[in-house]
């Protein structure tokens, strides 16, 4: 899905009682990474983190195992709806009330002004977080996930793991009585959606008021299939040489609207929930989600509900939809101002070895940070589609805050219709002239 920036002004304030407190306790060497886990850690431990069914569910079974092994810690867990994470997460780490909480702080490109810069950098600059480089149990993840996830050559944040949502949720049942096949082009993808409209079928589920976000990554996705491209037309975008209204840019709306025309009637106030349940009962063949998802669609499916995952292959060189594009998921981080950061590191430690984080991820359906971790059923299915991790769009893109809210993103998928009332062309000039606003 995807969550618009937190407002600053919150932020700034925390920043400053940070910076307050980094100089007036002597706890500077906590973000300079002096710190080690509690041996026997005890007190409250306040773990906050934006919600969602499956990673909730991981983060429980972790926690009972934790408790289970250090009595003397009492876990405060704290799941925000993400609508409210930002403005919650802003006041409790004002507060000093985070213990473990999350953040994912990102260096800005060359070519993209300072005045950008996100909340989550900002802090780590200021010595708002714990500096975890040196930590022991970072050696247990991935090199090359740790590397995607490095600020300014350090590590703030633990990997607890990866999805990818790019792709296409398909009912086997439904594709099986029709003969359809996984479709490897658009044009194939396009026949699919015909051939199940004609046959009285819904093709596509959309969440109107939730995620339909992801279906214009799934587009971008492959119309720029390697890192390389996405960084270019970000790159294009800033320095004002790529207009949203031309070439690929417009083909990118173009082929929401697309994906919009296949979709369940009135999607536009379709909740996320309602979308998945609706997935499960069959009231359509296909969704655009992510892997996260899976768990839940587990559960309210049952063992007789066969489904499977593609790629959306918004491109017609099917070489070009061979991956999914995926992020580095919730990354935990340890703020400096935490009233109990040994045990908030033993904590960490303890979330890190194998056997707990395997707890973690049974539940939470994300792949693996971790190497050698086997793979559920589903992950093996979609391995073909993994095994190059391709990073999604908007883990590439910098948002413009000067810029307008319609090129926020800064492909315009909310201003078609029926989610707005616009062409994709419209929607396409009125994302343009948004963004040419901010320069």
């Amino acid at each position: 899905m995807i969550r618009t920036r937190r407002g600053i002004s919150a932020l700034l304030a925390a920043l400053l009682g940070l910076a307050l407190f980094a100089g007036c306790s002597g706890s500077q060497g906590a973000s300079s990474g002096n710190q080690s886990p509690a041996a026997a850690p005890k007190g409250d431990l306040n773990v906050v983190v934006s919600s969602a069914t499956g990673s909730d569910a991981g983060f429980k079974a972790v926690n009972k195992a934790f408790a289970a092994k250090y009595p003397d810690v009492k876990v405060k867990f704290t799941a925000i709806p993400n609508e409210n994470y930002a403005a919650a997460h802003s006041s409790r780490l004002s507060a000093g009330s985070i213990d473990v909480g999350l953040a994912g702080p990102k260096e800005l490109p060359s070519y993209v002004p300072a005045s950008n810069m996100g909340d989550d950098a900002r802090l780590a600059d200021a010595g708002g977080l714990v500096d975890l480089t040196n930590q022991p149990f970072m050696k247990n993840y991935t090199p090359t996930v740790l590397d995607s996830i490095k600020y300014k050559g350090k590590q703030y944040t633990v990997p607890t793991g990866l999805s990818y949502y790019t792709g296409v949720y398909y009912n086997k049942t439904i594709f099986d009585k029709y003969g359809l096949k996984i479709p490897t082009t658009w044009s194939e993808f396009m026949t699919v959606c015909k051939t199940l409209k004609s046959k009285g079928v819904v093709p596509l589920g959309i969440s109107g008021k939730d995620s339909a976000g992801v279906n214009m990554l799934g587009v971008v996705q492959n119309i720029y299939p390697t890192q390389k491209d996405k960084e270019d037309l970000a790159k294009g975008l800033w320095d004002q040489s790529v207009k949203l209204t031309d070439g690929k840019q417009l083909e990118v709306l173009t082929k929401v609207k697309a994906l919009y025309d296949y979709a369940e009637p009135n999607f536009a106030g379709v909740s996320y929930n309602t979308m998945t349940a609706g997935f499960v009962k069959g009231q359509f063949a296909m969704m655009s989600d992510g892997t996260w998802n899976q768990t839940t669609i587990d559960a309210a499916g049952g063992p007789n509900f066969k489904y499977g995952y593609f790629p959306l292959p918004s491109s017609d060189n099917a070489a070009d939809n061979a991956f999914l594009g995926g992020k580095v998921e919730l990354t935990f981080a340890v703020p400096s101002n935490s009233k109990n950061v040994g045990a908030a590191l033993a904590y960490l430690a303890f979330f890190s070895e194998p056997e707990n984080y395997k707890l973690f991820l049974k539940e939470a359906g994300f792949a693996p940070s971790q190497p050698n971790i086997e793979l559920t059923p589903f992950y093996n299915s979609i391995a073909p589609y993994t095994k190059t991790f391709q990073p999604a769009w908007d883990t590439i893109w910098i948002a413009n805050t000067k810029a307008g809210a319609k090129a926020q993103f800064p492909f315009n998928y909310s201003g078609i219709a029926p989610l707005g009332s616009q062409t994709p062309e419209k929607a396409a000039a009125a994302s343009q002239a948004d963004w040419a606003a901010g320069f």
